[in-house]
């Protein structure tokens, strides 16, 4: 969306619809710092808290956020407020953002398929 935001220049809507975006991750970071705490109380529930797939998919979560957060914000808002935004940029943007969709990925198969798990006994 970057790219084509800056392929069409000020004439396209494509600038309204990155900051759109922009302030929808802003969002969504806040949001998830709810994630860990509900994913804490439920381990806690479970009495699992010490097993490997939980620990794995807690530090999955942090790396995940310190990539949002440190990498991927502020290169959205970099590239929102630049008047000489690059297509590098972009390309660094579209890069670290599948680096975040795939540590939730991860998270998220690790979440289901929980190895270890003792309540399918």
């Amino acid at each position: 969306m970057a790219r084509r935001a800056l392929a069409a220049g000020a004439d396209g809507d494509s600038g309204a619809t990155l900051g759109v975006l922009n302030r929808i991750c802003k969002v969504y970071a806040l949001v998830a710092i709810a994630v860990p705490m509900f994913g804490f109380a439920a381990a806690g529930v479970m009495k699992v808290t010490g097993q490997t797939w939980v620990v794995v998919s807690i530090l999955l979560t942090v790396v995940a956020a310190a990539v949002l957060g440190g990498l991927v914000l502020p290169r959205q808002t970099a590239l929102l407020n630049a008047d000489t935004a690059t297509v590098k940029a972009s390309k660094q943007l579209a890069m670290f953002t599948g680096i975040f969709n795939l540590l939730w990925v991860a998270v998220t198969i690790i979440m289901i398929v929980r190895p270890g798990s003792t309540l399918g006994h």
